[in-house]
């Protein structure tokens, strides 16, 4: 593992794309601060940069880094959510402004699987995490199921987990510093 993650974070740190498993399905990541590595997700997938990206977390602390203000009961959904959760935040910062939503908003996930904390944790910054698809067409169960497009847009994929199925998507929840709360996907 420690290999895989070297490999990828010297890709990350190029501005480069990896392919790699992350605690839901198979994804296309780059470094969520760095906008250029970003618009070339958004032109791997072939979508419109108005549709936000999910970014990965290690941790609380680096959560709390890249969001201005957490709700509370933020904590207790990433504490007791069954299954992995992605939550979208107000006023997020020192991110990549094309992973911004028009409502100044963030989806934000705390990475779950032991590959990605680690990876995110050696390198540092928050990772896009954003499915391993070209727009518009299904999101691949498997390793097997991406599509040649995606294996071949990509600068490096991670050798780990191929033979296991994905997991499913996150739920999605947007919590507004007004106190809203709005269920996306369940």
């Amino acid at each position: 593992m420690t290999e895989e993650i070297n490999k990828s974070i010297t890709v990350l740190e190029q501005g480069g794309l990896i392919l790699y498993p992350t605690d839901t399905v198979w994804g296309i990541g780059c470094d969520a601060t760095n906008a250029e590595a970003v618009k070339k997700v958004y032109d791997l997938k072939d979508r419109e940069d108005s549709k936000a990206l999910i970014c990965l977390v290690a941790n609380d602390a680096m959560l709390e880094n890249y969001i201005e203000e957490i709700p509370e009961v933020a904590y207790d959904l990433i504490d007791l959510s069954e299954k992995p959760i992605t939550i979208i935040y107000d006023d997020p910062r020192g991110i990549a402004h094309n992973l911004i939503a028009s409502d100044n908003s963030l989806a934000v996930r705390v990475a779950t699987d032991k590959f990605c904390r680690y990876l995110i944790n050696k390198f540092k910054k928050p990772l896009v995490a954003t499915s391993a698809n070209i727009s518009g067409h299904p999101t691949p169960k498997s390793f097997v199921e991406i599509d040649q497009a995606v294996l071949r847009g990509v600068d490096y994929t991670v050798n780990l987990y191929r033979d296991q199925k994905s997991g499913s998507a996150s739920s999605i929840i947007k919590l507004g510093n007004d106190g809203r709360v709005k269920i996306i996907r369940k």
